[in-house]
């Protein structure tokens, strides 16, 4: 049984980037669907040559993938990277919970609750998640770096 399908798609009218603008893939709600969801992020990113995202979008990718998986769904959630404009790239996973994320401030000696205090400070506080019919999407956005004039 194959549990990734990945679909990317070339965007219209995008002469001015060469790869597809947006990218996905279905995962189970598994624990090990965090390990495919970062290789997806990987290989997206290094074929859109974004090298430079990969690190923090892996991270991104795993907090947000973890924490569907944790919510108990049967379905299959649904792992997207986009590239919303030239200096922004958008992380987002939809699940069947209606349940929103709360970003909670860990005391020292706690062991959970770091993912989305995490997330907030890779992303400068540009995420979110909105109610859909059947359940939420959590999105994340990334700065993609101004190339440096030579």
């Amino acid at each position: 049984m194959q549990h990734t399908l990945t679909d990317t798609r070339a965007s219209p009218g995008a002469s001015s980037m060469s790869a597809p603008e947006t990218a996905e893939v279905l995962l189970p709600y598994l624990p090990e669907s965090a390990a495919q969801a970062r290789r997806f992020l990987r290989k997206t990113l290094t074929e859109w040559d974004l090298t430079e995202l990969i690190d923090a979008a892996e991270l991104v990718a795993c907090e947000l993938v973890t924490n569907a998986a944790k919510t108990g769904c049967r379905r299959q959630m649904t792992v997207t990277v986009r590239r919303v404009s030239q200096l922004t790239v958008r992380i987002s996973v939809r699940d069947g919970s209606h349940v929103l994320p709360v970003l909670i401030q860990a005391s020292p000696d706690e062991e959970c609750h770091r993912g989305l205090a995490l997330v907030d400070r890779l992303t400068g506080g540009k995420w979110g998640a909105s109610d859909e019919d059947l359940g939420k999407v959590v999105h994340a956005d990334l700065s993609v770096p101004k190339p440096v004039a030579r």
